[in-house]
């Protein structure tokens, strides 16, 4: 016991390490972009401390995430697609635990790729192993599914407001669904005869406020943007490894100024452009390691509602505006999350 006392007076009294922050841009250009922090299993989220399960005769349980892709957050919890495990992992990053959605017999994910959560925790899954879009209800419950056997070969998702938005492989398209009663509203390009407007390979897709549909064109090397009703806009980016050009774009994700985010899984880094296309920055330390690296990153989110789980680590001076939420299908850090920041 009076070793134990000293170990715990120990803790108590050790001074703080001082915290190194890594910005993007570098210094001394003035930071937009700061990594914040990253996990790839329970015990990174601070969850599972060896010590706590030792004075509590516990088994340390390993929950680790294998090969994720897609990513959402929704009311403090965020959920990631592991292609590798077959589930969804559902982190609470305020509990500090990970759990597991991998439903067993009919119900069943074959390779869950990218996930869209309602507020009512209505989870959907695009199953490109399955060709369908799987539904699960918020006790986890195989709820419906979207696509028939060689109908489609579903990749992104996103939600907003009374639509389902899913990206189709098979058929070079986004299939826009009315979320109430489950059918297709219409299909994006509207007009698949403007050779601009057409999709090799659109693989993620992600909506603003105004409506507005940003994809990912992974076969195409670029990002195209369209308006509420699947009317073409315009194309961001072409095939290329210099900024500005894409050589496999596949997260993608706008905020609310009309700025667009997008991922390039080869380079691998993410850029920032304006609304018209324009390269504003780029992020992600390319042909680095260590922290705010990407390797084979491939998911994103961007999102406002959950930036109190993370101002912690935020360098003093700043606040977050809103966060930026990444998926690496290698190396350590499984989810990465950063912040765009301003002046507080």
């Amino acid at each position: 016991m009076l070793a134990l006392g000293i170990f715990l007076c120990g803790c108590a009294t050790k001074k703080p390490v001082p915290q190194n922050y890594t910005f993007f841009p570098p210094p001394p250009d003035e930071p937009r972009i700061q990594y914040l922090m990253s996990f790839g299993s329970e015990s990174e989220l601070g969850g599972g401390s060896k010590f706590n399960q030792f004075l509590a005769g516990e088994e340390k349980v390993v929950r680790p995430i294998y090969k994720p892709y897609g990513i959402a957050i929704r009311k403090g919890k965020i959920y990631v697609c592991d292609t590798e495990l077959g589930g969804v992992t559902i982190a609470d990053p305020a509990r500090r635990k990970l759990a597991l959605l991998k439903p067993t017999g009919q119900a069943a994910m074959k390779m869950p790729i990218n996930v869209a959560v309602d507020n009512d925790g209505t989870c959907y899954v695009t199953d490109t192993g399955r060709g369908q879009v799987l539904i699960y209800n918020k006790e986890g419950n195989l709820a419906d599914a979207l696509g028939k056997s060689g109908e489609m070969k579903p990749c992104g998702i996103a939600l907003a407001g009374e639509r389902l938005y899913v990206t189709d492989l098979l058929n070079h398209y986004v299939r826009v669904y009315n979320k109430a009663n489950r059918q297709v509203l219409f299909t994006v390009p509207r007009n698949p005869t403007n050779d601009a407007a057409k999709l090799a390979g659109p693989t993620n897709v992600a909506v603003d406020q105004q409506g507005r549909i940003y994809v990912s064109d992974s076969r195409g090397f670029e990002a195209k943007i369209y308006d509420a009703e699947g009317n073409y806009l315009r194309t961001i980016g072409e095939q290329g490894v210099t900024p500005g050009q894409f050589t496999m774009p596949k997260g993608i994700g706008a905020d609310r100024e009309g700025r667009v985010y997008v991922l390039d899984a080869a380079a691998p880094v993410v850029q920032l452009f304006d609304g018209e296309g324009k390269l504003l920055m780029l992020f992600g330390q390319p042909d680095k390691s260590g922290a705010g690296s990407l390797y084979l990153p491939a998911g994103m989110t961007i999102d406002y509602d959950n930036i109190g789980l993370f101002q912690k680590y935020v360098a003093p001076g700043f606040k977050i505006e809103y966060l930026i939420l990444l998926t690496n299908q290698a190396g350590p850090q499984k989810v990465s999350v950063y912040g765009f920041l301003k002046k507080g």
